[in-house]
């Protein structure tokens, strides 16, 4: 899915009429990113399918990299809400640089609104990290504060198209929080969710409901947390790319 071919933007005093790249996995995510300047993929949660999508954008007609949308916490101190600038990407034994620069105006802007802005190292993955105990050993293991299943391909293609790459990512599901299975189930190949398959659970587990519902106000604070970095898409300055080779760990 792409959305949001954008137009001319302005780096400095050169005019440079490519887009950002913008990669999401869910509908919502690209809802949100969409608009001039931007090109805007959507995985639909799935990595098999992002990386797909990516074979065929043509490296040469971007000019960077930004993975953004939600994700799921490790550090036990961020909240739902709270904002992810990374500073790297870890997924195995790979770790890609992850750099931007970000005026005083900028972090302003991403701050307001009582939104944390942290920086920190995100983990990729290729399955949704669910129960409390696997998110507490991938953040013991790798020191990232967050988890997600799309800045890791992102990066990796950056890296090899020698693109600068960058990642924002807001925190829906705390890491004292386990992903009820129906949540997971529950969501379609376009990444929306199948209202109808939350019901069907409900009825046959009542008991659900109220994880389901925290997890429901969790996301829907991350959204809107992800609206108010919008601007972020806008404003950034992509850093150098001689940063961002992977390395191994």
């Amino acid at each position: 899915m792409t959305l949001g071919m954008g137009d001319y933007v302005s780096v400095g005093n050169v005019i440079d009429p490519r887009p950002i790249l913008i990669v999401t996995g869910l509908v919502q995510e690209a809802r949100i990113a969409a608009g001039p300047g931007m090109a805007v993929i959507c995985s639909s949660s799935s990595p098999t399918q992002l990386r797909a999508l990516l074979t065929v954008v043509d490296p040469e007609t971007i000019r960077g990299v930004i993975s953004f949308g939600v994700a799921g916490g490790l550090d036990p101190t961020l909240r739902s809400g709270d904002v992810v600038v990374a500073t790297e990407v870890l997924a195995g034994d790979a770790r890609w640089g992850a750099g931007l620069s970000l005026s005083d105006d900028l972090i302003d802007k991403l701050t307001s609104g009582r939104r944390r802005v942290v920086r920190g190292s995100l983990a990729g993955a290729e399955e949704v990290v669910t129960g409390s105990s696997c998110k507490a050993t991938l953040h013991s293991e790798t020191g990232a504060v967050a988890v997600d299943m799309e800045s890791h391909i992102a990066a990796a293609y950056a890296a090899e198209a020698g693109l600068p790459f960058a990642a924002v990512r807001v925190i829906s599901d705390p890491a004292h929080r386990a992903l009820p299975a129906l949540a997971r189930a529950a969501i379609k190949p376009n990444g929306q969710i199948d209202l109808a398959a939350v019901l069907r659970g409900i009825v046959r587990n009542p008991a659900t409901l109220h994880a389901l519902v925290s997890t429901g106000i969790d996301f829907n604070r991350a959204l809107r947390s992800l609206r108010g970095c919008r601007d972020f898409l806008i404003g950034t300055e992509l850093a150098d790319t001689e940063a961002l080779v992977p390395e191994t760990v």
